[in-house]
């Protein structure tokens, strides 16, 4: 089957996050995080050939059994390539998606956390729960949590994209984020971020679903895009696809009935995949290989990968790039040997 075959259609919301809505959550935006950040990460050297500068998290949340990272974005993906940009109001920011499981495989929900990597300082950063909102009784509203393994996200203009495995994608306007006044409704996180709108995956009577497993961001050509792709095991589909965005709506483009379709497909690819990027033109894929065996790193363009194997840290996952310092970025899941760090694109992109 081909690209044709397959759609991100925009679902309709259930309802407008109104002003009766804020009235209710006192809503401070993204700014408002950053004003507020209350965990210390630490600069670390990071395991594997190809890592380079990195972090790890604050004790309780690198050594956690119940939250696992998994997608990465940063201010470059928001703000575009130019050499002057890619920041958020002077900061250098990091977004990192974890899914929360239970004690037997449930999915408790998922949440992104904030990283101010401004300096040379340790890097600081806070929580923010993923919600979805629910009317009540007509009047009240309950937010839930988006119970999402959320294994990649792309964080474009004012709204983040997040990979919902096979239901599609779903996308939060990062102005929306709400203090909280009552934590218990929110597990206990002060900052929360509703979900703005949804893209449902449907597929062709005879097609295979598509899992939207993991995401990025293209800026390269006269059109961005979103990239995703999907975890398999050996004997799987592994396919990676591009979707177009509207620079002007900051949305995946759609046709009259709200398809989107993708710009192109590719099949049968890397097995165990976590992340796959493009970095002007040249893809990088990143793939595992089990708890305590380091990762692979795969250069090249569909069909003609190079691989390296073994030079990422074990755990690997999503990956990003930022331009201004020609460099991809990655993170791993592991407790206890959970890292954020940077990759070198001279060695490993343009070799």
């Amino acid at each position: 089957m081909g690209a044709s075959s397959y759609r991100l259609v925009a679902a309709a919301r259930e309802f407008e996050l109104a002003d009766r809505f804020f009235g209710r959550f006192r809503r401070v935006g993204l700014r408002g995080v950053l004003t507020d950040l209350n965990r210390v990460g630490a600069h670390a050297d990071v395991p594997g050939e190809a890592a380079t500068a990195g972090m790890v998290w604050q004790r309780e949340d690198q050594e956690s059994k119940r939250w696992f990272p998994q997608g990465i974005t940063t201010s470059a993906d928001a703000y575009g390539g130019d050499p002057t940009g890619g920041m958020f109001e002077g900061r250098n920011v990091v977004m990192t998606s974890w899914y929360g499981r239970g004690m037997i495989g449930w999915l408790l929900g998922s949440r992104i956390s904030v990283i101010d990597w401004t300096d040379e300082e340790p890097p600081r950063y806070r929580h923010v729960l993923l919600v979805e909102p629910r009317r009540f009784l007509g009047v009240f509203h309950r937010l839930r949590p988006v119970r999402v393994h959320a294994g990649g996200i792309v964080w474009y203009g004012q709204y983040l994209f997040v990979a919902g495995s096979s239901a599609g994608v779903r996308v939060f306007r990062l102005d929306d984020i709400v203090h909280v006044r009552n934590r218990a409704r929110t597990k206990g996180y002060r900052y929360a971020l509703p979900q703005f709108s949804f893209f449902a995956a449907e597929h062709d009577a005879g097609a295979s679903a598509m899992t939207y497993s993991f995401m990025s961001l293209d800026r390269a050509g006269d059109e961005d895009h979103l990239v995703a792709g999907e975890y398999g095991r050996k004997g799987g589909s592994h396919r990676l696809v591009r979707y177009a965005i509207d620079r002007d709506t900051e949305t995946l483009r759609t046709d009259d009935r709200g398809w989107a379709v993708p710009t192109d497909m590719h099949d049968r690819q890397i097995a165990r995949m976590q992340g796959a990027v493009i970095a002007d033109g040249t893809w990088a894929v990143t793939s595992s290989n089990g708890e305590d065996n380091p990762g692979d790193l795969w250069v090249g363009t569909p069909g003609d990968f190079i691989r390296h194997r073994g030079v990422l840290p074990t755990g690997c996952e999503d990956i990003t790039y930022l331009p201004q310092r020609h460099q991809l970025w990655s993170l791993t899941e592991w407790p206890g040997r959970r890292w954020v760090y940077a990759i070198d694109g001279e060695r490993w992109l343009d070799a």
